[in-house]
């Protein structure tokens, strides 16, 4: 089995760090994944990241993953609240998903209320900043430990 996690960021969030920091915090995509690679660390897993602004890339690296990693973690953006193809990718390549967002997206504005792809997670962590995506690599560790 492989001992490799998958990160996925969805649209804007390369702007992590200028984008609306009162909603979204200082930390930038870069701390993220640093955050997540000192993390996967700590249980012996390695970490590739993408980030991408176009659904389709996203959906082309959650097909790839089927062929070196043994969990993803994503932060889909909005794509959350459209997106089934990137629901129904994610459900194909059979292995355990976390689910982040940095805002509590169910405080904010209804739209952003509903998730296609909670549904299909095996966690979903919502409104812990950026510690969200720590909490998604211990939880995928733990469910990957068995």
């Amino acid at each position: 089995m492989s001992r490799r996690i998958l990160l996925v960021n969805g649209p804007n969030l390369n702007l992590l760090g200028t984008r609306e920091p009162e909603i979204y915090g200082e930390e930038t995509l870069a701390d993220v994944e640093a955050l997540v690679t000192r993390a996967a660390g700590d249980f012996g897993l390695e970490v590739r990241a993408v980030q991408s602004n176009h659904e389709g890339a996203l959906i082309d690296a959650v097909h790839e993953a089927r062929e070196d990693c043994s969990a993803i973690i994503i932060n889909p953006g909005a794509f959350t609240h459209t997106s089934i193809a990137l629901r129904d990718a994610l459900a194909g390549v059979a292995m355990p998903v976390a689910e982040v967002h940095i805002s509590n997206v169910h405080a904010r504005e209804e739209f952003r209320h509903h998730s296609y792809i909670s549904g299909i997670a095996n966690c979903v962590i919502v409104g812990c900043g950026v510690q969200g995506y720590d909490l998604a690599v211990r939880r995928l560790a733990h469910l990957l430990a068995g």
